[in-house]
């Protein structure tokens, strides 16, 4: 499935890159101090779970690190170290604004969490109030490891310069095909206007499904972002070889229904008076779409 293999070339990249994951970004020396080595050559390895006392030189980390970079598997921005998901940004215009559809990565965590919360109060996609809680207590926004696969691409906002003519040329804000970078002084920050959650499972029998959810903050609605959002984590599901992905919405969100409807998802079953939505009861539609028939 989509979660990565971690086939790096020595155990010390692995455990660089175990490190890097699990808290979602980390500086150099923080890793370096946890991926430790053991101290007297020829000595058994450390027994799981324990920690050997002797750090690696700079010069050695770096060498582990440099291959992980090199390989994609690792990005530096800022003086920290982030996953690297195997997918590109992309940059799409509306009549009214431009946004760039690009992976998440842990700076997005306190606004993707928040965004997500926004879009459940209305009530529309109730199992979100549950990703919110998973990914504000976990350690990181986006898991890529051996067991756990959950992804997520952000909708942000490209905004222009706050002041006509200031730092002209100087906004940083986006790089070449839409990547992301930080804006400099005058250049309002862009902002998240939407989100696709994908989750994978450990377990065997549903290794082969991903969970999705997306979601558009109201003022951005009626604009196609939610489903370009769509087809990016449907694609990206695709890339990872899962042959289905599914969610589970209330009946009252009509809306999102009949997006899923236009893309092709199959209402699977419903269960009755599943929700409780501002007091009432709401039947719970369970929508899926196979990602391994042809059109």
């Amino acid at each position: 499935m989509a979660t990565p293999q971690l086939e790096f070339e020595s155990d010390v990249a692995t455990r660089i890159y175990r490190c890097v994951e699990r808290r979602g970004s980390a500086a150099r020396e923080e890793v370096r101090d946890e991926v430790r080595v053991e101290e007297t050559a020829g000595a058994k390895p450390p027994r799981s779970g324990t920690e050997s006392a002797t750090r690696l030189s700079v010069a050695e980390f770096n060498d582990h690190l440099d291959e992980l970079l090199e390989a994609g598997a690792l990005t530096e921005r800022d003086g920290r170290l982030y996953v690297s998901p195997d997918a590109d940004a992309e940059t799409h215009e509306t009549d009214e604004f431009e946004y760039a559809i690009r992976p998440a990565d842990e700076d997005d965590r306190e606004a993707v969490a928040e965004l997500i919360r926004d879009v459940a109060a209305e009530g529309a996609i109730v199992v979100d109030e549950r990703v919110a809680d998973a990914i504000e207590r976990d350690g990181a926004l986006v898991r890529l490891n051996e067991r756990e696969s959950r992804m997520f691409f952000v909708a942000e906002l490209r905004r222009e310069d706050t002041e006509e003519g200031e730092n002209a040329g100087n906004d940083d804000s986006k790089g070449e095909d839409g990547e992301r970078e930080h804006a400099g002084n005058g250049v309002a920050e862009d902002e998240i206007i939407g989100w696709v959650h994908l989750q994978g499972f450990e377990l065997p029998a549903r290794s082969h499904t991903a969970e999705l959810t997306v979601g558009v903050a109201p003022e951005y609605r009626e604009a196609g972002v939610g489903g370009t959002l769509l087809e990016r984590g449907m694609s990206w599901a695709d890339d990872g070889d899962y042959l289905k992905v599914y969610q589970s919405l209330p009946a009252t969100n009509e809306d999102a229904l009949e997006l899923l409807d236009e893309y092709g998802w199959e209402r699977e079953a419903t269960r009755a008076d599943h929700y409780r939505v501002e007091g009432d009861l709401v039947d719970e539609v369970q929508m899926a779409k196979r990602l391994d028939r042809d059109e």
